[in-house]
C-alpha cells in the first residue's frame, strides 16, 4: 500500500524513540481459524485466502473484515524486508497489543510466544530475518470465548449487552521493526523527584559495556538543563541522577504541563555513541495528607470521567492518533480535569497526549467481571497471568506523568469471610507487584466492590443512585469514618474489610440514561441501558448531573470523583457525549457544574 493511505502512521512509542524504524501496519494475508487446527493444515507456510488492514481488529469495520462471530485463532501473514542499512543490528519485532495469546513465526521458524491482549512485547528476530531479504512473517492469535482469560469489557456471550461489548481479536495496535545495536538501551524508568528537583533515571541495558557510560541530559525550551553521567559496565540498570537548576525548575500540572527534553545516550570507551533515544519528563509529585491526595503539595479535585475507549467503527483501536487527542479536548471540555482509562489498557499515545495536555489518568487492567465461581456473571477468573501482563503494563507506562495513581482490579465482588479465595491471592499479588514496582503513585486495590488490602493507598465506592438527595445522603457518613461501601445485593452483606480512614472517593457514580429514541422505561439492555430512570428531557438530565455532582464537590473529606461516562458504548447510552463523539447535552453548562472549588480544596492550603 502507498504511505498515504497506511493506517496509524504515528511513531508508536513516544517516550522511548529512536530514529529508524519501519511501520508494519496496512494489508496482511489473513484467515480465521475457527477450530484452531491451522498448524496441523499448514497455515504457517502457505498463503491465507483473505486480507485485513493491521492494525485494526477483524470485528471493527476499518479492518475490511467485520467479522463479529467467535473466533477462536486468527493467522496474519505478510513479507517483510530487513532494510540492508541496518546490517549488524539486532531486529526487534514490536507490537502494541496482540488479542490474547500470539505466536509468532519469521523466515518459517518460531521466533516468540506471548500471552495477554492488553500489554505490549517485542521480538528479537535478528537470526530469522537477514539485512536485505525478504522473509515471511506469520501472527497466530488465538482468543477462545471459553477461557477465563483477562478481557476486560468483551463479551463471552455473542452480542453486546448491559456493560460488555463486541470482542477483539488479534492484532489491534501498530506493529513495527527497529534496529537496536548489539548492546542496547532498554526502556528507562523516570521517577520525578520533587522535593529533590530532580529525575531519578534508571537505564536498563541489553547487557554491560566495558568502559561505557549512560548519558542523560535534560532540556527545556531554552536548551540544555542538566546532564549526568554513570559507568555502564557496573549495573545491568545504571542509575543516574538528574539534579535540575533552581532557576530552571518547572513543575508539571493542570494548566501547566511542562515536559523536560530527555535525550539518553550509551557511549562506549572511547565516546562514541553506541545507542541513543529520545524521551521527555514531567516533574510532578503525588503526596496524600490524611484524606487528601495531593499534587505537587497542592490540593487537586480530581474531576474525573470514566472512559472506556471504544470507537464505533474500530472497537478498541482508536482510528487515528487525531481521535486520541479529540477524546482528551472533549473531556477537557467539559470540565474533567482526568479520566479513569477503564477496563482497557490503553494505547501508548493516548498517555503521551495526556501528558502534554496536563490530563489527570488512572491506570487500569482489565479484569471486569473476575470471580472464582465460573458462574454466568463471571466474565474472566483471575490467574498468574493476570500479574505477570500487569508487570507488563506497569514497565511500559511507568515514567508517564499524567497517570497519577494505578488500579489494578475492578468490581471484584467475592463474599468477604473466613476463607480467602484465589482471587484475593491474585488482587494481593497485583496490589504488591503494583507497589514495588512503583513507589511514586497512590495504588487502590479494587475499583468498587470488595476492598480486601488493609494497606491500599485510598478508598472508594460506586454509587450508581440516581436521586441527588439519596445519593448525598449515602455519602453523609464520610466525615464520621462510615463511608458508603458496597455490599452484597443478594445479602447485604458487607464485601470489603473496613474503612481505616484513607482518601476516599466515589470512583463510579452518574451513568445518566438518556436515548431519546429508546422506548419506555424497560428497554433491552442489549439495545439502550444506563442507570436508573431514564431522564426525560436534556433540563432533567443537567438537573440531576448538577445535583450529584454537588454532593461530592460540597464534601470536604472527598478527594475527587470518576463520572460515568465520556461517550455512549453501543448499547450503554449513558455518555456526556454519543458513541460519535457528537454533543448531547449543553457542555458548558456541564462545565460550570463541576467549575467550582471543591470542598476540600478551600479547606485545605498549600504545603508550607
Amino acid at each position: 500500500m502507498d504511505d498515504a493511505s497506511q493506517p496509524r502512521q504515528e511513531y508508536p512509542r513516544p517516550q522511548f524513540r529512536r530514529d529508524r524504524w519501519l511501520n508494519l501496519n496496512g494489508r496482511w494475508g489473513f484467515e480465521i481459524d475457527h477450530g484452531d487446527s491451522g498448524v496441523e493444515r499448514g497455515m504457517v507456510d502457505r498463503p491465507l485466502s483473505g486480507e485485513i488492514l493491521v492494525p485494526f481488529a477483524p470485528e471493527t469495520t476499518l479492518s475490511g473484515v467485520s467479522e463479529l462471530d467467535f473466533m477462536r485463532a486468527v493467522w496474519y501473514r505478510r513479507t517483510i524486508t530487513v532494510p540492508a542499512a541496518w546490517a549488524g543490528s539486532r531486529i526487534l519485532l514490536h507490537f502494541g497489543a496482540v488479542d490474547h495469546d500470539a505466536t509468532v513465526w519469521v523466515g518459517g521458524s518460531e521466533v516468540g510466544r506471548h500471552r495477554g491482549g492488553f500489554s505490549s512485547f517485542s521480538l528479537d528476530i535478528t537470526d530469522a530475518a537477514p539485512a536485505g531479504t525478504e522473509v515471511p512473517l506469520v501472527v497466530r492469535a488465538r482468543d477462545d470465548p471459553d477461557a477465563w482469560q483477562a478481557r476486560g469489557k468483551q463479551s463471552r456471550d455473542y452480542a453486546p449487552r448491559a456493560g460488555k461489548y463486541w470482542r477483539t481479536t488479534g492484532i489491534w495496535q501498530t506493529v513495527w521493526l527497529e534496529p537496536v545495536p548489539q548492546t542496547a538501551i532498554r526502556r528507562p524508568r523516570i521517577t520525578p523527584n520533587v522535593a529533590g528537583h530532580s529525575f531519578d533515571v534508571v537505564v536498563p541495558l541489553s547487557g554491560n559495556l566495558a568502559g561505557g557510560v549512560v548519558r542523560v541530559i535534560a532540556s527545556d525550551d531554552a536548551g540544555e538543563v542538566a546532564s549526568a553521567e554513570v559507568r555502564a559496565d557496573l549495573d545491568l540498570a545504571p542509575r543516574a541522577a538528574l539534579v535540575l537548576p533552581a532557576d530552571r525548575v518547572r513543575l508539571w500540572a493542570p494548566g501547566d504541563p511542562y515536559l523536560y527534553g530527555l535525550r539518553i545516550e550509551l557511549r562506549d570507551s572511547g565516546g562514541r555513541v553506541v545507542d541513543e533515544i529520545e524521551s521527555y519528563a514531567g516533574l510532578r509529585g503525588v503526596a496524600i495528607t490524611g484524606k487528601q491526595v495531593r499534587l505537587n503539595g497542592e490540593v487537586v479535585f480530581q474531576r474525573l470521567v470514566l472512559d472506556q475507549g471504544y470507537y464505533p467503527d474500530s472497537l478498541m483501536t482508536a482510528p487515528s492518533d487525531a481521535a486520541l487527542v479529540r477524546d482528551i479536548e472533549l473531556s477537557l471540555a467539559a470540565g474533567f480535569n482526568g479520566a479513569r482509562l477503564h477496563q482497557k489498557v490503553f494505547e501508548e499515545r493516548f498517555l503521551y497526549h495526556a501528558d502534554r495536555l496536563g490530563y489527570l489518568v488512572w491506570g487500569e487492567f482489565g479484569d471486569w467481571g473476575c470471580n472464582t465461581d465460573q458462574g454466568q456473571t463471571t466474565n474472566q477468573q483471575p490467574d498468574a497471568a493476570y500479574v505477570q501482563e500487569w508487570l507488563e503494563v506497569l514497565e511500559r507506562d511507568h515514567s508517564h506523568p499524567s497517570i497519577i495513581g494505578w488500579c489494578p482490579m475492578n468490581e471484584t465482588w467475592q463474599q468477604y469471610g473466613d476463607r480467602i479465595t484465589a482471587l484475593d491471592d491474585v488482587m494481593r499479588g497485583m496490589f504488591l507487584a503494583t507497589k514495588a514496582f512503583d513507589t511514586s503513585r497512590p495504588v487502590l486495590d479494587t475499583s468498587g466492590y470488595a476492598h480486601r488490602i488493609a494497606e491500599s493507598d485510598v478508598y472508594d465506592s460506586h454509587d450508581y443512585e440516581q436521586d441527588p438527595r439519596r445519593f448525598a445522603a449515602n455519602h453523609a457518613g464520610l466525615a464520621a469514618g462510615d463511608p458508603y461501601l458496597n455490599r452484597s445485593d443478594d445479602t447485604g452483606d458487607p464485601w470489603s474489610i473496613p474503612y481505616r480512614g484513607q482518601p476516599f472517593f466515589v470512583s463510579e457514580f452518574g451513568g445518566i440514561w438518556w436515548n431519546p429514541a429508546a422506548r419506555g422505561r424497560a428497554q433491552s439492555m442489549s439495545e439502550s441501558w444506563g442507570y436508573g430512570d431514564r431522564v426525560r428531557s436534556v433540563e432533567e438530565f443537567h438537573a440531576r448531573f448538577e445535583g450529584l455532582v454537588a454532593a461530592l464537590l460540597n464534601d470536604p473529606d472527598m478527594f475527587g470523583y470518576c463520572y460515568t461516562q465520556l461517550t455512549d458504548v453501543f448499547q450503554e447510552q449513558n455518555g456526556i457525549f454519543a458513541f460519535d463523539r457528537t454533543s448531547k447535552f449543553d457542555v458548558a453548562r456541564i462545565r460550570a457544574a463541576q467549575a467550582r472549588p471543591a470542598a476540600i480544596e478551600r479547606a485545605a492550603g498549600p504545603t508550607p
